[in-house]
């Protein structure tokens, strides 16, 4: 396809990363998207995330092996032709420029040595090709801008953009799905909804979408009428009542959500697939009241929850200790217990770890989006499992279906004190010599700055050898991006599905669950491992391979 043989390398121990261009432009779009289109049928592969120069393969490694699956790589990219760009239809944005809905414009114009009017112009002119989507669900970074109108991004993020936001920054324009924090220029706003989860095609842009903007008065705005399942600006969308109530939400904690096993197939347009921070712990409560492991339960972390029982329930807790206690008694870890009615449910102090589950036997039954009832908070998915809970939430219950008690393995990881192992890679080459030296020989401290996107973590700076910033790629949970402080940063379940940060190494696995349960303050340390498996399922070691 490029006329070379493309740049392979691995991402954790799920991940592949192929590069297929050296630098972003419509004709490496066109590569890119060939060659994903060629690679997503490889045996194993089991979802595909295009970046700007590279395609991201997430494989299962129970069923095709490293080594395997990157050596069918190279033939199948050389064999793909590039895609046909611009066969869709043109897309069409309205957009209300300046004013409190393009509050940046006139910023802009000062800043480029233009008027308004000027800028306005030269955005709306060009048609646009979507290179890829991430940051949020259904974000399109759409290119090229023209270079009369690229400016760095702001030096300070919004907290707040408002959904439908458009936008400039550097090479690109775009438009923010959801209200969402952002550093992009603001230009103007459109009443069109790129993501609306409620329609049968939930992402009206997809990588290689052609999109033109239309300027128009700011009437457009006030007049438009709510788009069909819109979010509301809570983020509900539908009643919250439940057919079987369980649980109500008295007081509700720091970050309590319904979790299951996640959803995945949705990285390529920006959607994680969130899921518990310790799938083990899930499965543990679950098998305690008899759920199938993936059911969907409470997480929660310190201070956490109170919730009332609207029946009588039985419940199971696991994962991090948190002095749960069921009307006044303790309530013990991973033991299903019988709650009655009106009874109270609250958590005291941190034990140990930091994510507990509570199961219910049934399991929680909230509205499922895209397949799964996890919150994704920072997606603002709708439903009432699409932000944390609240005081007054309504949680309902399924069916009591018979099913094994069978403990998950893996449930203990907020006990484990091994080291981290990771997978080095794929930009370990783009640091300085002693950075991966300095990433498994030293410890690193967990800080405050956690949530379920992911950890910071604090100890020696891994140096960049070149610029701090790389062509947006796929990214998994478990990756360690370093940011231009050099302090590492672990991606967790709800984190962004593309960044642009040079990746140093990805925690396999096994041991993630390990780094989410790990306490501010406590210390971590990585070891290497190399890409593969044995018979029986464990990450080989570099001294076991």
């Amino acid at each position: 396809m490029t006329g070379a043989r493309p740049l392979v390398r691995p991402l954790g121990d799920r991940g592949l990363v192929i590069e297929v261009a050296p630098r972003p432009s419509p004709a490496a779009v066109a590569r890119v998207l060939g060659a994903e289109a060629a690679l997503a049928g490889l045996p194993g592969v089991v979802e595909t995330v295009p970046g700007m120069c590279s395609v991201l393969l997430v494989y299962d490694p129970a069923r095709v092996a490293y080594a395997d699956l990157a050596a069918q790589v190279a033939p199948a990219v050389a064999a793909a032709p590039p895609a046909h760009l611009g066969a869709g239809p043109l897309v069409e944005i309205p957009v209300v420029y300046g004013g409190a809905a393009g509050p940046d414009l006139d910023d802009v114009a000062r800043a480029c040595g233009l008027d308004a009017r000027e800028v306005v112009r030269l955005h709306s002119e060009p048609d646009y090709l979507a290179f890829m989507l991430g940051f949020a669900p259904g974000y399109a970074y759409l290119g090229e801008l023209t270079p009369a109108l690229r400016l760095p991004r702001r030096s300070s993020p919004r907290p707040r953009v408002p959904a439908g936001s458009v936008a400039i920054a550097d090479r690109f324009t775009g438009i923010y799905p959801l209200e969402t924090a952002g550093g992009w220029h603001i230009l103007g706003r459109t009443p069109v909804r790129v993501f609306d989860p409620a329609r049968r095609e939930p992402f009206l842009l997809r990588p290689g979408a052609r999109v033109r903007f239309r300027p128009v008065s700011a009437d457009t705005l006030a007049q438009a009428p709510p788009a069909a399942g819109a979010l509301r600006a809570d983020g509900v969308s539908g009643p919250a009542g439940a057919a079987r109530p369980a649980l109500e939400v008295v007081r509700p904690g720091l970050l309590t959500t319904v979790q299951d096993l996640g959803r995945p197939g949705w990285r390529r347009f920006g959607v994680p697939a969130s899921g518990a921070l310790d799938p083990g712990a899930l499965g543990a409560a679950n098998a305690a009241v008899g759920n199938p492991p993936g059911a969907a339960a409470v997480e929660l972390t310190f201070p956490g929850p109170v919730l009332r029982a609207l029946a009588d329930v039985e419940v199971a807790v696991a994962g991090a200790d948190l002095g749960a206690s069921g009307d006044g008694r303790a309530l013990p870890m991973e033991r299903a217990v019988a709650v009655r009615e009106g009874a109270e449910i609250t958590f005291t102090a941190p034990r140990r770890g930091q994510w507990a589950y509570l199961a219910v036997g049934g399991g929680l039954e909230t509205p499922p989006v895209f397949g799964s009832r996890s919150a994704n908070a920072r997606g603002g998915l709708p439903g009432l499992a699409g932000r944390p809970l609240r005081a007054g939430d309504v949680l309902g219950r399924g069916e009591r279906r018979a099913t094994p008690s069978i403990r998950p393995v893996g449930s203990d990881a907020c006990l484990e004190a091994a080291p981290i192992r990771v997978v080095l890679g794929p930009q370990a080459d783009a640091f300085e010599p002693d950075a991966v030296p300095a990433l498994l020989g030293a410890a690193y401290q967990v800080t405050v700055q956690r949530d379920r996107s992911g950890v910071r973590l604090r100890g020696p700076a891994l140096r960049h050898r070149r610029g701090v910033e790389i062509f947006s790629e796929g990214l998994l949970p478990g990756t360690i991006q370093v940011p231009g402080d050099g302090q590492p940063i672990v991606i967790l379940a709800d984190g962004p599905t593309t960044g642009g940060y040079p990746r140093i190494a990805s925690v396999v696995s096994a041991d993630l669950a390990r780094v989410a349960q790990a306490a501010p303050g406590a210390t971590l340390r990585f070891v290497a491992v190399e890409v593969g498996r044995a018979p029986d399922g464990r990450v080989l070691c570099s001294s076991d391979a």
